[in-house]
């Protein structure tokens, strides 16, 4: 129904709506015809860029503002020297804020020139009132600052943005809202990004997203089916179940759902043919979840299981929530039920208190799991959680001797993991042509390992058999059969 909305034919003498998301369609129509008219006096079309920082989230997040942008009469520019640019920011680490910073001194010469260019800065970082209030003092030319709980806002804020001439701010501590049916634009025609749940309420001692992303809400299952199954109308053949812990979906709604539960209905839409969810938490990791993936044909036997750590006390320190023991029990469990199941994960090395005996608990799991891959990342003070004021930090240089024995030990797994599939036939979606070689196409495995093989274009967003003639480590090389 919304989709098919004129904005045109809006009538903008009356009052804007109280409820949502008409009141967003209605702000829509309003900035389309201020779009409209600032573009007949420039005598060309406004352009807007939208810089993505971070996970797939902000960049699900990061469509829905493209989504509406389009439909209020902007038009995509790849250069930030556009009438409208926004950065929709991450903050997991500071350097992630320093980033941002860096990129808004470079605005600062384009606004300059443009003097009716709008800077708008939204996602987790704005989330931080320290930050709010050092762009107050030292980035004034920044017309637009909005969070990660009003995203839905956007076609509002940005009217107000051009009515004002002062810096428009809104930000929310945290919502229980969720609004259904905005415009998005798709970065891919044949595969996307599904947000089943948002925020988070696991509190791990060295994460900021709780704080920025709010306490847990997920969407209804009837909202998520009927979203997936417009999206395979359009073309989608694999989406991404996207959610700071999928696992504890459906926990908060009025009548509760298992992630599980979910999925089985996801699975049953004809035309998809690819599920894939993250992040889940071993905590919250169910018997029933093994068990709808080990008889479905279309949920890849993928799961990226989160470690940090192998010594059960950081574990603790983390706010984990299981043990070494407990972690590697569910590894078994997975592995005997799906044995062809890719398991990643994600390590954090270096964290206050880590001693040499805590590493080697983490060395001993990633043998034991033997993981396909895994994010490695040494531990980065993030101010505002728990961890940034505990004692015992541990030096550079030992961190980085244990990151380098880590990152070894952690290739030499998974290139012998990934030469078992050498020779064989499998499915791979094209993604793209491939960067270095136009004669070849890149796609993906189940298990999200990388293949470059001879191609072109119209092979994109096509599943096709493969044999994987060589792994080179971290891709295969191979050939279409029959």
């Amino acid at each position: 129904m919304y989709n098919d909305i004129d904005l045109d034919a809006v009538d903008l003498t009356i009052d804007a709506p109280e409820t949502e998301p008409d009141r967003q369609y209605y702000f829509m129509a309003k900035a389309r015809k201020m779009i409209q008219e600032l573009a007949a006096k420039k005598g060309r079309n406004l352009t807007f860029y939208v810089k993505t920082f971070g996970c797939q989230m902000n960049a699900r997040d990061s469509e829905k503002l493209v989504g509406i942008l389009e439909k209020v009469g902007y038009v995509p520019s790849d250069s930030e020297e556009a009438d409208f640019v926004i950065y929709n920011t991450c903050t997991v680490r500071e350097n992630a804020n320093n980033k941002v910073y860096g990129r808004l001194g470079y605005l600062n010469g384009f606004k300059k020139k443009n003097k009716e260019m709008l800077i708008a800065l939204c996602g987790c970082m704005m989330q931080e009132t320290e930050v709010v209030e050092k762009i107050k003092t030292s980035y004034r030319f920044v017309d637009l600052i909005f969070g990660t709980h009003n995203i839905y806002k956007f076609a509002e804020l940005l009217v107000n943005a051009l009515e004002s001439d002062k810096m428009v701010i809104d930000v929310w501590k945290d919502t229980d809202k969720i609004v259904e049916d905005l415009p998005e634009e798709r970065k891919y025609s044949f595969k996307s990004g599904v947000n089943i749940m948002f925020g988070c309420n696991n509190f791990c001692s060295y994460c900021i997203v709780p704080y920025v992303r709010g306490r847990e809400r997920s969407r209804e299952p009837k909202d998520i089916i009927n979203e997936i199954e417009n999206l395979v109308k359009d073309g989608v053949v694999e989406v991404m179940l996207l959610g700071q812990n999928v696992n504890s979906y459906g926990k908060n709604l009025e009548n509760p759902v298992t992630f599980a539960e979910l999925l089985k209905e996801i699975d049953a839409i004809e035309g998809l043919e690819r599920i894939r969810f993250m992040t889940p938490h071993p905590k919250d990791l169910s018997d029933e979840l093994i068990e709808v993936m080990k008889h479905s044909k279309k949920i890849c036997k993928h799961i990226h299981l989160p470690l940090q750590s192998g010594s059960t006390k950081l574990l603790k320190a983390m706010n984990r929530q299981y043990t070494k023991e407990q972690y590697l029990a569910l590894v078994d469990k997975i592995r005997k039920e799906i044995p062809d199941v890719a398991l990643t994960t994600d390590i954090i090395v270096g964290f206050p208190g880590e001693t040499e005996e805590d590493f080697l608990d983490t060395m001993d799991v990633v043998q034991k799991a033997e993981y396909d891959s895994a994010f490695t990342f040494i531990y980065s003070k993030r101010s505002g959680t728990p961890a940034a004021k505990m004692e015992n930090q541990i030096p550079e240089d030992v961190v980085k001797d244990r990151f380098d024995r880590l990152l070894k030990q952690v290739q030499t797994i998974a290139a012998k993991k990934a030469e078992r599939l050498t020779g064989k036939v499998e499915k791979v979606l094209v993604e793209e042509i491939n960067e270095q070689d136009a004669h070849l196409v890149t796609g993906r495995l189940a298990n999200n390992s990388v293949v470059h093989l001879p191609g072109n274009k119209d092979m994109i967003g096509k599943i096709y058999n493969v044999c994987l003639k060589e792994c080179k480590g971290f891709y295969y090389l191979g050939e279409t059969v029959e």
